[in-house]
Protein backbone atom coordinates (compact mmCIF):
# COMPACT_ATOMS: atom_id res chain seq x y z
CA UNK A 1 0.00 0.00 0.00
CA UNK A 2 2.94 2.49 0.77
CA UNK A 3 4.37 1.54 -2.93
CA UNK A 4 1.35 2.58 -4.41
CA UNK A 5 0.99 5.79 -2.42
CA UNK A 6 4.86 6.96 -3.18
CA UNK A 7 3.82 5.88 -6.68
CA UNK A 8 1.12 7.91 -7.14
CA UNK A 9 2.40 11.18 -4.96
CA UNK A 10 5.34 10.93 -7.03
CA UNK A 11 3.82 10.34 -10.38
CA UNK A 12 7.03 7.73 -11.21
CA UNK A 13 4.94 6.73 -13.55
CA UNK A 14 1.94 6.93 -16.26
CA UNK A 15 -0.07 4.26 -18.51
CA UNK A 16 -0.86 6.25 -21.53
CA UNK A 17 -4.25 3.82 -22.67
CA UNK A 18 -5.63 4.03 -26.19
CA UNK A 19 -8.86 2.47 -25.74
CA UNK A 20 -11.15 1.85 -28.41
CA UNK A 21 -14.54 1.08 -26.42
CA UNK A 22 -14.27 2.39 -23.23
CA UNK A 23 -12.36 -0.30 -21.18
CA UNK A 24 -12.11 0.89 -17.81
CA UNK A 25 -8.67 -0.14 -17.46
CA UNK A 26 -7.19 1.41 -14.08
CA UNK A 27 -4.29 0.65 -12.08
CA UNK A 28 -2.25 2.20 -8.97
CA UNK A 29 -0.26 4.64 -10.95
CA UNK A 30 -2.31 7.49 -13.38
CA UNK A 31 -3.95 5.94 -16.21
CA UNK A 32 -4.60 8.75 -18.91
CA UNK A 33 -7.63 6.76 -21.49
CA UNK A 34 -6.71 8.01 -24.76
CA UNK A 35 -9.82 7.66 -27.33
CA UNK A 36 -9.61 8.15 -30.91
CA UNK A 37 -13.39 8.87 -31.52
CA UNK A 38 -15.25 11.94 -30.60
CA UNK A 39 -18.26 9.84 -30.12
CA UNK A 40 -16.83 7.75 -27.98
CA UNK A 41 -15.37 10.02 -25.37
CA UNK A 42 -18.67 12.05 -25.01
CA UNK A 43 -20.17 9.02 -24.11
CA UNK A 44 -17.53 7.64 -21.88
CA UNK A 45 -16.82 11.04 -20.50
CA UNK A 46 -16.63 9.58 -16.94
CA UNK A 47 -13.90 7.17 -18.24
CA UNK A 48 -12.23 8.99 -21.30
CA UNK A 49 -9.51 11.55 -19.78
CA UNK A 50 -8.03 12.94 -23.71
CA UNK A 51 -10.38 12.86 -27.18
CA UNK A 52 -7.79 13.03 -29.63
CA UNK A 53 -10.87 11.97 -32.52
CA UNK A 54 -10.52 15.74 -33.04
CA UNK A 55 -8.05 14.75 -35.24
CA UNK A 56 -10.30 13.00 -37.53
CA UNK A 57 -12.77 15.95 -37.80
CA UNK A 58 -10.45 18.25 -39.11
CA UNK A 59 -7.89 19.60 -35.82
CA UNK A 60 -4.47 19.83 -37.25
CA UNK A 61 -2.03 17.49 -35.90
CA UNK A 62 0.10 19.95 -34.33
CA UNK A 63 -2.65 21.40 -32.27
CA UNK A 64 -3.29 17.48 -30.96
CA UNK A 65 -0.07 17.07 -30.26
CA UNK A 66 -0.02 20.14 -28.19
CA UNK A 67 -3.35 19.53 -26.09
CA UNK A 68 -1.79 16.03 -25.77
CA UNK A 69 0.83 16.89 -24.50
CA UNK A 70 0.11 19.54 -22.21
CA UNK A 71 -2.61 17.45 -20.62
CA UNK A 72 -0.06 14.63 -19.51
CA UNK A 73 2.49 17.17 -18.36
CA UNK A 74 -0.36 17.88 -16.19
CA UNK A 75 -1.07 14.29 -15.34
CA UNK A 76 2.77 14.12 -14.26
CA UNK A 77 2.43 17.45 -12.44
CA UNK A 78 -0.20 16.20 -10.20
CA UNK A 79 -3.46 16.37 -11.64
CA UNK A 80 -6.26 13.29 -11.19
CA UNK A 81 -6.57 11.22 -14.02
CA UNK A 82 -10.78 10.87 -14.32
CA UNK A 83 -10.01 6.69 -12.67
CA UNK A 84 -8.30 8.68 -9.73
CA UNK A 85 -11.29 11.04 -9.53
CA UNK A 86 -13.42 8.28 -9.15
CA UNK A 87 -11.54 5.88 -7.04
CA UNK A 88 -10.77 3.25 -10.00
CA UNK A 89 -7.61 1.65 -8.90
CA UNK A 90 -7.83 -1.82 -9.77
CA UNK A 91 -7.17 -3.69 -13.65
CA UNK A 92 -10.07 -4.25 -15.30
CA UNK A 93 -10.14 -7.37 -16.91
CA UNK A 94 -13.88 -7.59 -18.33
CA UNK A 95 -15.23 -4.45 -19.58
CA UNK A 96 -18.71 -3.67 -17.82
CA UNK A 97 -21.31 -1.75 -19.44
CA UNK A 98 -22.40 -1.63 -23.07
CA UNK A 99 -20.12 -1.81 -25.80
CA UNK A 100 -20.34 0.97 -28.40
Amino acid sequence: RRQRQMCIRDRCHIVLFTTGRGTPFGTFVPTVKISSHTGLAEKKSNWIDFNAGTLLEGEPMTTVLERFTSFVLDVASGRQTLNEENGYHEIAIFKSGVTL
